[in-house]
Formats: structure tokens, sequence, C-alpha cells
């Protein structure tokens, strides 16, 4: 079973992400951007991460493409694509990469959804949710890309059950 950590808009905060890294022990970690730390910070080590609209070093890339356990991810912030409006822009670039799973943050919403064969991931925000009173963050594990469960969590580990979602390919 491979497992994502996916966090995003933690906005400067440094225990909270490193209690979340440590806490979940995953084969691989997303930061979805917006974290407000320099790209080469301790809390961002093993991360796969992007820029947000509120990080400002240049190192950060807009995007990131990868391919684990036979599954491509598209990884952005999202406020270069419209997320506050609709997905439509995102679908369509993840498309032009392959990839099925988007990860994206911005609207610091935690929430998954599949349309047709891609599943966008929203992992909410440690920092300051909306929606809800929960700060959040998901998990999304999977052995094969035909039974994929993402699992949304507060920041202290409590699991948010009714935010569950399947998803299969």
């Amino acid at each position: 079973m491979t497992r994502a950590l996916i966090i995003s808009d933690s906005h400067g905060l440094t225990s909270e992400i490193l209690s979340v890294r440590d806490r979940e022990n995953a084969d691989y970690m997303i930061h979805c951007g917006d974290s407000e730390l320099d790209a080469d910070a301790d809390e961002l080590d093993q991360f796969y991460v992007v820029g947000g609209n509120c990080d400002f070093d240049d190192r950060y890339p807009t995007e990131q493409t990868l391919t684990i356990n036979g599954v491509t991810f598209c990884v952005v912030h999202g406020h270069l694509h419209q997320v506050k409006s609709n997905l439509l822009t995102l679908g369509y670039r993840a498309k032009e990469l392959g990839a099925q799973v988007i990860c994206f943050g911005h609207t610091h919403i935690a929430g998954a959804e599949q349309v047709e064969s891609q599943l966008f991931i929203n992992p909410g925000s440690i920092r300051l949710p909306r929606g809800r009173k929960e700060a959040t963050y998901a998990i999304m594990e999977w052995e094969t890309s035909s039974n994929i469960t993402v699992s949304f969590y507060e920041e202290s580990g409590e699991p948010i059950t009714e935010l569950f979602y399947n998803a299969s390919f």
C-alpha cells in the first residue's frame, strides 16, 4: 500500500508541519503551496513542493508532475488555474500532463472529487480552513489505480470521516 501525505496552505506554520509529517509516516509527501517558508526550509525536507501566491521564494516551481506506483500526479497551488471559480482549467492542464490525480490548494476548502478519469484533491489548510472549523490535511492510499482512498484529518490527527473519498480509474 502506497501512502501519500498531502498538505497545503500552512502559511508560516512550522511545528505543525513537522508534527503531521512525523505522525503520518507517509511514503511520499506533497505540499500544494503557500507554506510561506524558504524553499530549503527543514520542515519541507522530503516534500514535493510548489509555490503559491503567498510564497515569494522564486526557487519554488509553479507545478510538479510525478508518477508514484502507477499513478501520475499534477501538483499546483491553484491560483494560476482559477480554482476559486471552477476546476476546468486545472483539469485541462492535468490532461496535458497525463495526470490522473490533481493536488491543489488555494481555496483552503478540503475535499476530493472524481470527474471522469481525474481525481481532484484539496487537502484544505492546516492554518486557515474555510468551510469548516477544523484545520485539515489529506492522506491518499492505494495499491493500484483501481482502489484509491483519500482520507482527511484534523491537524491534530483526528479523522474527519465525512470527507473520506474512494476513487478508481
